[in-house]
């Protein structure tokens, strides 16, 4: 089987989780038997159709642009027997490299008016190739698919019966932040396991379907706290995401629930191994409160609130410490001006980096 696959994010270099995901189904499709060309549609040149209906009239079934996609791209999806739309979801549809590559396919439908039952269609020169649609969205929740899939089914279902598959992957920008690396892995087995049964039997079974869409973000208030933080940070510090990532920079907490989450989420079961230990935080200046850790088991739970007898006790303004979790500050130098106190057991403050190093 000769497949097409279409990548239409704007963004390469490791940044791409369309790329990221497309990757994976790719491979399952290779492993299957297919032939498969990907195609970056940010490399090509792609003119807007203009409307002016040449291929319809002047050159039957021919643009009349003359760029990628008259020239290689075109031809190249006529001769599929699979295509690839992979794109990242833009304002709750698809992206504008996509939506102009559908539009430039106007050559292989015939100029001419027929009815269907209760419609009013223009009949095509070639059959559509079958078509498989990969999206991904930052928001979690499915239902930021759904405007997307009602155009899908309508385009690729309704009369050409061409659609093989929808696959949509919310909360894809989580998909490699260490804490949730059990499910991303299971995620993209799931990528890989469908792009195998797409080639097979033209389909995805329910249950690989239900692996590759579970949603992994239990919590939705931790995800939009943790996600205000990042952008927050970023608008600080007048970075894009990619330079937040290059910098190596940390998300900077605005409020004690949000230490609390963004510390657990870089909690490191192998780096506290069998530690038991109850670790206290108390905060004054721009966020007064308090709260707490305990580590038992290899797992962390944190609190709000104060613990009845912690193990280690930290003392400090919380744009103090903020200054230390985000690289600002050196923790032991800022120790040695007292700019905060500690009580207790000092060996668990210097294996913080260790308790936490994700």
């Amino acid at each position: 089987m000769k497949v097409l696959a279409l990548n239409a994010s704007p963004r390469g270099g490791g940044q791409s989780k369309t790329e990221f995901l497309l990757n994976h189904l790719v491979q399952g499709m290779q492993e299957a038997g297919a032939e498969v060309e990907v195609v970056s549609l940010r490399k090509k040149k792609i003119k807007n159709c203009i409307g002016c209906f040449t291929c319809w009239t002047k050159t039957p079934g021919v643009c009349i642009h003359q760029d990628d996609m008259t020239n290689e791209l075109f031809p190249k999806w006529l001769a599929a027997d699979l295509v690839v739309y992979a794109f990242p979801l833009y304002h709750y549809t698809v992206s504008a490299a996509m939506k102009t590559f559908i539009e430039r396919t106007l050559p292989v439908a015939l100029p001419f008016f027929e009815r269907g039952e209760a419609e009013t269609y223009h009949p095509l020169r070639h059959d559509f190739p079958k078509a498989v649609v990969l999206s991904v969205a930052g928001l979690p929740e499915m239902s930021v698919f759904d405007q997307l899939s009602a155009y899908i089914r309508f385009l690729f279902g309704s009369r050409s019966e061409s659609l093989v598959a929808e696959l949509y992957r919310p909360a894809a920008e989580s998909l490699t932040t260490p804490f949730f690396q059990e499910k991303a892995r299971e995620i993209r087995e799931a990528f890989v396991q469908a792009g195998q049964e797409i080639i097979q039997q033209s389909s995805v079974a329910p249950e690989t379907m239900a692996r590759l869409t579970q949603d992994f973000i239990e919590n939705k208030e931790m995800f939009a706290r943790i996600g205000n933080a990042f952008w927050k940070t970023c608008i600080a510090e007048g970075v894009t995401p990619r330079e937040f990532e290059e910098r190596g920079l940390v998300p900077r907490a605005d409020s004690i629930e949000t230490f609390a989450t963004l510390l657990s989420m870089g909690f490191n079961p192998e780096g506290a191994g069998d530690t038991r230990a109850v670790i206290q935080f108390n905060f004054s200046g721009e966020a007064e409160g308090s709260c707490y850790f305990r580590i038992e088991d290899g797992r962390l739970e944190p609190r709000m609130g104060t613990a009845e007898k912690p193990d280690l006790t930290i003392e400090a303004p919380f744009e103090v410490w903020m200054d230390i979790m985000t690289g600002k500050a050196d923790g032991q130098q800022r120790f040695m001006e007292e700019k905060y106190r500690v009580n207790g057991d000092f060996s668990l403050l210097m294996r913080m980096s260790q308790i936490f190093g994700k």
